[in-house]
């Protein structure tokens, strides 16, 4: 008996000692807000390829990009940055366009540079969107394709003295999303 006894405390005493009330609300409380970056667009055209395009406009693509558009991105998209990378190691003055496009095919923002010829620094712009400085989210919300257009407003025919010269265009977005 003695020691049905003591077993009775002891484990009454491992239960209660070992118990802690739950906080099933603790969930409720958190704030998931990842930081997503990824890679938009990169092109690249030699130099050779600009001479060999008559007038002014050389380059024109659209580009299928329902990625900002998608239910769960578009949802819980909070703000972002665009980055545009721009480098020219040709003789030509280049100017290059980015359209946002929606489904209808309407211009929701642009963002136009012009380069200099070679030599120039890379020249790098970042686009901020959502914030109180930045542009709509819904122009990300609503982007189905993008748009690259690009001109030479230089000549046809000179070709820059450094190895293998071509136009480098790249993007990339970093995003905040709220997951919770």
């Amino acid at each position: 008996m003695k020691k049905i006894y003591a077993l009775s405390i002891a484990l009454f005493m491992g239960l209660c000692s070992c118990v802690e009330e739950q906080n099933f609300d603790q969930f409720d409380d958190l704030n998931i807000t990842p930081t997503l970056e990824a890679s938009i667009l990169y092109v690249e055209s030699p130099e050779e390829v600009i001479n060999d395009a008559p007038g002014a406009v050389w380059y024109i693509q659209t580009f299928n990009f329902d990625a900002f558009s998608e239910a769960f991105f578009a949802d819980n998209v909070l703000d972002g940055v665009i980055t545009y990378e721009l480098e020219n190691t040709t003789s030509k003055e280049l100017g290059i366009i980015f359209e946002f496009l929606d489904d209808s095919g309407t211009v929701l923002d642009t963002e136009n540079f012009r380069i200099d010829p070679a030599p120039t620094a890379v020249l790098r712009r970042e686009i901020a969107y959502g914030n109180a400085t930045g542009r709509s989210l819904d122009i990300i919300r609503n982007t189905s394709a993008i748009r690259v257009s690009a001109s030479n407003f230089g000549d046809n025919t000179s070709v820059s003295s450094l190895p293998d010269p071509m136009i480098i265009f790249r993007s990339s977005g970093k995003f905040r999303l709220r997951l919770k």
